[in-house]
């Protein structure tokens, strides 16, 4: 096969972009070890940013999206990646300058590729992507800060998100009473199902509050949102306590006093998936497949093709996603 089918946003005229599905020739792939036909990909709010013009997020068009891919390797330089493994590549510069996983076949740097571990299908591993993978280095550094109390309750914000979604169902599937904050009331049946113990609204944390420090709650926290509601977050843990950051949707700024940290010991630990090293990935995985395997994660996701995938994009874009949305690049 020369060309394959890919999902492409072009540069029609100043600040304005067109997608469409287009046939793409691998040969004019970027250079990489690796060449990976990608059976599954998922949808990622980056991806939504990099398909709606974002310069910060993509600098040239046309191009390619998908931040996520799952595949087997076609082709390789690398001997440890044969022709033929089962494979997973997210993070570092895919789908953003690199054309992406929202296409059949990806070049990539070795350095790039995890072999999908046992206990993990292809489609599994893109329910989680990026998002249910920060979701987990969410916890893990939370747990590495000293999250031991099950009997407190851990806070989720976002938590119809990808990310937010994923740290429900895990936290739950670890025991840990998790209260889940959402604008979404349709979704309240959905995440009790994934094992939230309470729900609270999403504007009881997003609107600014002047106090520097409210009645302590929270054993932990994970927040996807950023803005007032982290600060309102960080103001209500309990002593020595932490919560972990790794979005933006409220705002990546945030007004702050220094009284949570000085008064009560308390953390704010930042979360990075894309830069982060090889071997670190390739442990996080691992424990996905196999201590941390969530048996329900159908429940967490829509399995659609290329032909939703624009409205969809949209639907990320503009707030409304909920769960994990999965590109079948068969479909």
């Amino acid at each position: 096969m020369s060309t394959f089918k890919a999902f492409e946003v072009s540069e029609v005229a100043d600040k304005q972009f067109k997608s469409a599905i287009v046939e793409k020739s691998i040969a004019a792939l970027p250079t990489g070890d690796v060449l990976i036909e990608v059976h599954y990909s998922s949808l990622n709010y980056k991806d939504a940013l990099s398909a709606s013009g974002n310069k910060g997020v993509t600098r040239n068009y046309p191009h390619t999206p998908g931040i996520d891919a799952a595949g087997v390797i076609a082709e390789s330089s690398d001997s440890s990646l044969p022709a033929g493994t089962e494979v997973i590549v997210i993070g570092y510069d895919l789908g953003m300058n690199t054309a992406g996983g929202f296409g059949q076949f990806i070049r990539v740097p070795s350095q790039w590729v995890i072999p999908l571990p046992d206990g993990l299908s292809l489609r599994e591993s893109m329910i989680l992507g990026t998002a249910g993978f920060t979701a987990a280095l969410c916890l893990e550094k939370l747990f590495r800060n000293g999250l031991e109390d099950k009997q407190g309750e851990v806070l989720v914000t976002g938590a119809t998100g990808g990310v937010g979604i994923v740290a429900v169902a895990l936290l739950s599937r670890l025991g840990y009473r998790v209260v889940a904050s959402t604008g979404k009331k349709e979704s309240h049946d959905r995440l009790r199902s994934l094992g939230a113990s309470d729900i609270i609204e999403r504007n009881e944390l997003s609107e600014a509050n002047s106090k520097p420090m409210v009645a302590e709650r929270w054993v932990g926290a994970v927040d996807v949102v950023g803005g007032d509601t982290l600060f309102n977050v960080i103001k209500g843990l309990r002593y020595g306590a932490s919560v972990a950051a790794c979005g933006l949707v409220q705002s990546p700024m945030f007004n702050a006093s220094v009284f949570p940290f000085i008064l009560r010991g308390v953390n704010l630990l930042g979360i990075d998936s894309v830069q982060l090293p090889l071997s670190h990935k390739k442990a996080v995985w691992n424990k996905l497949a196999s201590e941390w395997k969530l048996e329900n994660l159908d429940k967490l996701s829509t399995e659609i093709g290329f032909g939703e995938l624009q409205d969809c994009l949209q639907q990320v874009l503009a707030g409304r996603a909920e769960g994990r949305w999965v590109l079948n690049l068969k479909r």
